[in-house]
């Protein structure tokens, strides 16, 4: 989405409180905004991070010239995942060893013409390249980033549309041309603008159904049966990050190329997606299990995957663009689509509790909620009774509030042993070293995954 423009009338721009602001540019040290860095890949080294990116303003004078529309971007980030080096095409896979310390972005562009989106390897590459949050964008790191970028081969297999070459420099190769186009949109995004990112844990099973599902996404860009059209409404980088979300049973699929009508109103939005995830993994009510029923999506996913959208760990990171810059202007927007502001004001209080922006206040919340939910627990007989749930209906009920208590009970012993590894008292006294390839603890499930302290590349 990276040119994407939301119509004037639903859209409002993003008002961040200077308090509020205060605080997320605190956070943007030598961790690029991310206060849990070194504690959550610990506890979560399988994780997915959609990121929400406002408009980029180039200044003149520094390569080509580039800005986009106001509705942002969004790319995808995934903890535990790698790129396959030698495919020569944009593919991933689980990584083989030290799952807590890798991962690839995933971004899509209006520029591609056979591929969906493309692969950057490791975290701090794409936000910042070859420089460091505090450092200053110069010709000269702008420059090293790109050169960087090409020798990783981010866009090794990668087709452009035509019309991106007609303004190409004189003098400059395709190839120079293509990551020009790419950079601070594609990698090394916090060169040129701000990003909200809503992170979420996986399981293994869960991750590896995401890969699947992104890889099968490109594959008839890859073998040339189709042509990759972007489309605001219908295909644009958020279409990517919500689907693969869906995957793994985060909420229902989003359809791609719907009809113009069907799309205009239910198309995604960069920092709405960023905001509708943090609801989605942190605001379910729990207390109402009839309801919780009835969403089939989450029914579907409890008994046959078991697991639950809602889960401690789901947390919100927020970074400026890089402040020191000779290369981009540094005060750019994103909007929401949203005619009656709620997304505003479901931001400014998600943007304002620690409970959705602090590891240690996020899983001594879901403590508690679990606790309560399992003091507070109803017979099933009582739902059946009060919310009209017929007898054709009431064993698939029954299995459904059965399995759902018992994740609950299964989660809430989960979290006290996070908390106890997080503040360093794990209850056997063991230990804490991960399995190489399995990213699994001896003796612990796999929701209670853990390593040593260390941060994603």
């Amino acid at each position: 989405m990276a040119g994407m423009t939301a119509p004037a009338p639903a859209a409002s721009e993003a008002k961040t409180s200077p308090l509020m602001m205060v605080g997320l540019m605190a956070q943007a040290d030598k961790n690029g905004g991310d206060r849990n860095k070194d504690s959550y890949a610990a506890l979560f080294p399988f994780y997915a991070e959609i990121c929400a990116l406002s408009e980029i303003n180039k200044k003149p004078g520094f390569g080509v010239e580039f800005a986009s529309g106001f509705g942002g971007h969004s790319v995808l980030y995934l903890n535990g995942v790698c790129r396959v080096e030698d495919a020569g095409y944009p593919t991933i896979k689980l990584c083989d060893r030290d799952v807590a310390r890798q991962g690839v972005g995933l971004s899509v562009n209006d520029h591609y013409k056979n591929a969906n989106w493309v692969a950057v390897p490791g975290k701090d590459f794409l936000f910042y390249g070859t420089l460091t949050p505090t450092d200053t964008v110069t010709p000269a790191g702008y420059q090293r980033t790109q050169a960087k970028a090409m020798h990783m081969g981010i866009l090794d297999g990668i087709e452009f549309h035509k019309r991106y070459f007609a303004d190409m420099p004189a003098g400059t190769s395709k190839r120079d041309h293509m990551y020009e186009l790419s950079i601070s949109t594609d990698y090394a995004v916090n060169f040129g603008r701000d990003r909200y990112c809503a992170r979420v844990p996986m399981q293994r099973e869960q991750m590896q159904r995401m890969v699947a599902y992104l890889n099968k996404l490109n594959e008839p860009y890859r073998d040339r049966k189709q042509v990759f059209h972007w489309n605001v409404l219908g295909n644009n980088c958020s279409h990517m990050t919500h689907n693969a979300l869906a995957a793994a049973g985060i909420w229902d699929e989003i359809g791609v190329d719907q009809p113009f009508f069907i799309a205009a109103f239910d198309f995604p939005v960069p920092k709405n997606e960023f905001v509708n995830l943090m609801q989605r993994t942190n605001d379910l009510d729990l207390d109402d299990v009839a309801a919780l029923y009835r969403d089939t999506g989450l029914r579907r996913n409890l008994m046959l995957h078991d697991t639950l959208p809602l889960r401690a760990g789901a947390l919100a990171d927020a970074a400026p663009v890089m402040p020191k810059n000779m290369i981009y202007e540094t005060h750019p927007r994103l909007i929401f689509y949203d005619p009656l502001g709620r997304y505003q004001r479901a931001f400014e209080a998600m943007m304002s509790d620690p409970r959705y922006l602090d590891l240690h206040a996020n899983l001594d919340y879901f403590a508690g909620l679990y606790q309560r939910v399992s003091a507070q627990r109803k017979p099933v007989s009582w739902y059946l009774d009060h919310h009209k749930i017929g007898p054709q209906e009431a064993e698939d009920f029954r299995a459904f509030y059965e399995r759902y208590y018992d994740y609950i009970e299964r989660q809430s012993t989960t979290i006290e042993s996070q908390i106890a590894m997080l503040n360093g008292t794990p209850a056997d006294g063991r230990p804490l070293v991960v399995g190489a390839s399995s990213g699994t603890l001896p003796g612990i499930p796999t929701s209670d995954i853990v390593a040593p302290a260390a941060s994603a590349p």
